[in-house]
């Protein structure tokens, strides 16, 4: 089959499926409104990506641009596959064939999952430098298209991170809403109820309305996925088995210091070969691909900064749920998870602390315009100790760093979330 009747197949398909989405939930993320520069969204596999890109591409529709201007292409289309970058470049030239008129147009061309093709950045160089063109991309990746972005197309993109469902899509989702303009004993029991249905199912799109065991092997098969692909093959990696029981027990020990030299001494005394170097690496492959982070100590010493481990987090707590038993009545750890990934939602930079006495705290996180902030979070503050051992933390960094602090609780996230600094 030639190229322009595959081209020609795949956009009668893409048009049939967006005529399909009637309901697309808002995600709250959003492309930057920036004409002249390459818009790239990033995330783990089934964060809503895809939809994300429909959702924009409605919007166009909205304001009349023609469908014929518009081209989008899944690169992990096996009718599109084996690709490269030569190949890429002849699938857009014959969209231009097609549609000769949009020489003299302007056009819009959306790439789903670029990093599938090995050289994408030069093409897409030439098209954004040659063409009236605006260019979206997505990719399942955060180094592969970072590192790209910062050589091949330097000052030319813009990324924007997709998550998993907030709480607030969650509700949308749902199609739940909930008048919070009166907080009664009613309403925050029925959003307490909701939060917890939330930390226990988790954000990702797909699984919102599925059965729980239908549900947690989705989320396990999600897990598997990004392993395999985005990780073991990209990688090249032979040791399936340490990879993934390294992501278990990172998972395990969320919202946690995670210790590279202790589970070094952990897989060695269970027989695995393997130098600490690769441990970090994998750390990175697993953070790469959008699985885990690692959250760093704040200090101003490097060396400090070194000696103590990283805090890890998880990108949902349904895979939480979906992988251990474990957090099946810890809510706090679930909660704390969480807020982490809402203050990433939000574009924090996200630092945990240590006190001289080593209380410590949760997050001190840093906006773009370098205000400082501390947070605790605590699920249950009904134990008088618990509450002032909280306070007693927070007390103690706020005098050393001089930087304002808060503490963060069940009630006050559900009646007004996190406030922007």
């Amino acid at each position: 089959m030639s190229i322009k009747s595959t081209l020609l197949i795949l956009l009668e398909e893409f048009r049939d499926t967006l005529a399909r989405l009637t309901s697309l939930v808002p995600r709250t993320a959003a492309f930057p409104d920036a004409p002249n520069k390459i818009k790239v969204a990033i995330g783990m596999r089934r964060t809503g990506k895809t939809y994300f890109l429909y959702q924009y591409i409605q919007q166009l529709l909205e304001q009349n641009v023609a469908p014929t201007r518009i081209l989008y292409l899944n690169l992990e289309d096996d009718r599109l596959l084996p690709i490269n970058a030569d190949k890429l470049a002849e699938r857009i030239e014959a969209f231009y064939a097609l549609y000769p008129e949009n020489h003299t147009h302007k056009c819009y061309l959306f790439l789903d999952e670029i990093q599938q093709v090995e050289g994408w950045a030069n093409v897409i160089r030439r098209l954004h430098d040659t063409k009236n063109i605006e260019l979206f991309l997505t990719g399942s990746s955060a180094k592969l298209l970072s590192k790209e972005i910062a050589t091949a197309l330097r000052g030319r993109s813009l990324a924007t991170e997709i998550w998993p469902y907030s709480f607030a899509e969650y509700q949308r989702a749902q199609n739940i809403s909930i008048d919070t303009s009166l907080l009664g004993k009613r309403t925050r029991d029925q959003l307490t109820q909701l939060f917890q249905q939330y930390l226990k199912e988790g954000g990702f799109p797909e699984i919102t309305t599925y059965a729980p065991e239908v549900r947690q092997q989705t989320l396990q098969d999600y897990v598997d996925v990004v392993i395999y692909r985005d990780i073991i093959e990209r990688h090249t990696i032979s040791n399936t088995a340490l990879i993934k029981y390294m992501l278990l027990t990172m998972l395990r020990n969320v919202s946690s210091p995670f210790s590279i030299n202790k589970f070094y001494n952990d897989v060695k005394s269970q027989g695995y070969k393997v130098s600490k170097t690769v441990l970090y690496d994998y750390t990175d492959y697993l953070e790469d691909a959008f699985l885990v982070f690692s959250v760093p100590l704040y200090s101003e010493s490097l060396r400090k900064i070194q000696a103590n481990p990283k805090k890890i987090y998880a990108i949902d707590t349904g895979i939480l749920n979906s992988l251990s038993l474990e957090f099946t009545n810890n809510l706090g750890k679930l909660f704390e998870n969480c807020i982490y990934l809402e203050l990433r939602r939000q574009g924090y930079t996200v630092f945990y602390y240590l006190t001289e006495e080593r209380y410590e705290i949760d997050f001190l996180i840093q906006s773009k315009h370098g205000k400082k902030k501390l947070l605790q979070v605590a699920w249950n503050t009904e134990d008088p100790q618990t509450l002032e051992r909280e306070q007693r933390a927070l007390n103690q960094a706020q005098k050393e760093l001089n930087i304002p602090g808060e503490i963060i609780t069940l009630e006050s996230y559900l009646e007004k979330g996190l406030e922007p600094l």
